[in-house]
């Protein structure tokens, strides 16, 4: 399924690789930071090929299915938190009730979001984060710009990325060091082992992994920013 989605998603970036633009020319990638990018790129495979990969299959190996959908689904429920959020700064008030029903029947009924039960009501999974609320209210995304340990992002979603991060991340909210850094960890896990295939895949293919990416990230967010209803100039 993920690998499915993942290459799917890649062909829209090849088709979309000029999305984020400059100067008018719709083939110009914004990306004046290559040169450093791709450094902060290199480093970041490295520590994924030397620990996180390792441990994500670890994982991935050990794990029975149910837990490791368990574990989705947890994780994946407290993300709506920022989703309700974005939802309600973005004045989406309709896709906000959604999303606020969704929480509260995952919560409680869903015995604190380990069991997806919403989705089976038909509430259906959003993905709202404040780097979406300024594009949204018209805030451009700024030059392409590949962080350490975190990737691909942009200036403006590095702003909104550090916001969700303070004010609506309830992982990173919990006062105690002793539980939260481990559940912080067992999240970044997660979210890798259900990457594997997709990772692999994208590897394989790719001429150059760091155009790839930047691309593929740039297509999605665009995308997202949007509503899949990017502006008609812009396509």
């Amino acid at each position: 399924m993920y690998k499915k989605t993942i290459l799917i998603a890649a062909s829209l970036a090849l088709g979309l690789g000029g999305c984020a633009t400059r100067g008018g020319d719709p083939y110009e990638v914004d990306d004046p930071l290559e040169p450093m990018n791709r450094r902060i790129h290199g480093f970041n495979e490295a520590v994924d090929k030397a620990v996180v990969k390792p441990v994500a299959q670890g994982y991935d190996a050990v794990m029975p299915a149910p837990l490791k959908t368990g574990v989705r689904n947890f994780f994946s429920n407290l993300d709506d938190v920022t989703v309700l959020a974005n939802d309600i700064l973005q004045f989406k008030l309709e896709q906000g009730v959604s999303d606020f029903l969704r929480l509260a029947f995952n919560s409680t009924f869903g015995m604190f979001g380990l069991l997806d039960i919403a989705s089976e009501m038909g509430l259906r999974k959003h993905d709202e984060d404040f780097g979406q609320t300024l594009g949204r209210w018209g805030v451009g995304p700024g030059p392409y710009l590949v962080l350490p340990f975190l990737g691909s992002s942009t200036f403006r979603d590095t702003v909104g990325y550090v916001v969700d991060t303070e004010y609506t991340d309830q992982v990173r909210l919990h006062d105690d060091v002793a539980t939260r850094n481990p559940v912080l960890a067992l999240r970044l896990v997660s979210r890798r082992a259900d990457l594997l295939d997709a990772k692999e895949a994208v590897d394989t293919a790719a001429l150059d992994g760091y155009e790839f990416m930047r691309d593929l990230y740039l297509a999605r967010r665009k995308s997202l920013v949007y509503d899949g209803k990017p502006p008609v100039e812009d396509e």
